[in-house]
């Protein structure tokens, strides 16, 4: 599953920075810490790892 924006995009990178132990999980907050809590590191990967040249900042309701 791709990410639908970039602020996505950046918040699975930050989780998968914490699941990999590169950051600290008490750093993590809002959608970073969801994500870290309810999705495996191959999941986050897929996600971070979008290319986020034809993405919107933010994705629109």
């Amino acid at each position: 599953m791709p990410a639908q924006s970039e602020a996505q995009q950046k918040a699975a990178g930050a989780a998968l920075a914490a699941k990999r132990g590169e950051t600290k999980v008490a750093d993590l907050q809002g959608a970073s810490k969801d994500m870290y809590e309810t999705m495996t590191e191959a999941e986050l990967e897929e996600i971070a790892a979008t290319s986020h040249d034809d993405l919107p900042d933010r994705k629109e309701d």
